[in-house]
Parts: C-alpha cells; structure tokens; sequence
C-alpha cells in the first residue's frame, strides 16, 4: 500500500494530521477553501516528502472533517482549476491543475459536483444563504 493510501485511509483529519506531523515532520497549512457547506479542501505542504510522490497534499473533507479524498502534487493547485477538474462541465470553472502526481479516496467520496446544483440541499435558511461562485451556499456577506 501506497503512501498517499495511507494517509487516506486515516479517514479523520485528526488522525491525518497526527500521521503528517509523526511521518513527514509536520507540514503548513497554506490553504483552507469551502465549496458550499459540505466541501473543504486543506493544501498542506508537508515538511518531509520521505515516500509521497509529491510535497503539496489538497486534502478534501466533508463537513465533519471526514477525508473523501486526498490528491498529490509537486506545486499548489488553482483553487477553481481544481473545481474545473472536478466539475468540467461547470462554465464557472476554468484553469489547468499541474500535474496530478496521485490520488486517493475514503469511503466518504462521493460526487462533489452534487453539492453545487442550484436545489443543493442547505442547512441555511433561504434568507440568510447565497450561492457560491460555481455553486454551493454561504451564509450571507453582511
């Protein structure tokens, strides 16, 4: 099994983190984006590489920092190239991802581009909620 299999099967971001800081000296969160109310994707670079095929980690979550998929690279991803990837057919999104180096996932992945479509379901009341740029919901900007 595989490095990146690993860490995927950690399955909590608690445990992911505790198996980056013992096996790969820690690493730094560069980036934490939300898609929707659902979706969080974590950029880390890990401080070791040791066996990964690559420093930078997009680790996706669901809400409840449950892993559904962590996919590798040598440089940080576009935040809407990675969302083109993902939902191709999604005109909001555009960009080339570098080279993806490799990709797992949990028993928690499931099509993100669901999460997106305008009768996503919401825990946000219709007055207090607007839609993400290519979808999903936010709480209202004041």
């Amino acid at each position: 099994m595989g490095t990146l299999q690993v860490l995927v099967n950690q399955l909590s971001s608690a445990a992911l983190i505790a198996a980056l800081e013992r096996d790969h000296a820690g690493f730094a969160l560069l980036h934490h984006w939300q898609q929707g109310e659902f979706h969080h994707d974590l950029v880390l670079a890990v401080n070791e590489r040791r066996e990964l095929p690559g420093r930078i980690l997009v680790v996706a979550t669901n809400c409840n920092a449950g892993i559904k998929e962590v996919l590798c690279f040598d440089e940080v991803p576009d935040r809407y190239a990675l969302w083109h990837w993902r939902c191709p057919d999604n005109p909001e999104f555009s960009g080339a991802l570098p080279p993806m180096l490799e990709r797992a996932q949990t028993v928690h992945w499931f099509d993100p581009c669901l999460l997106l479509t305008p009768d996503a379901r919401s825990v946000y009341s219709e007055a207090a909620r607007e839609r993400q740029h290519g979808g999903g919901w936010k709480i209202k900007d004041s």
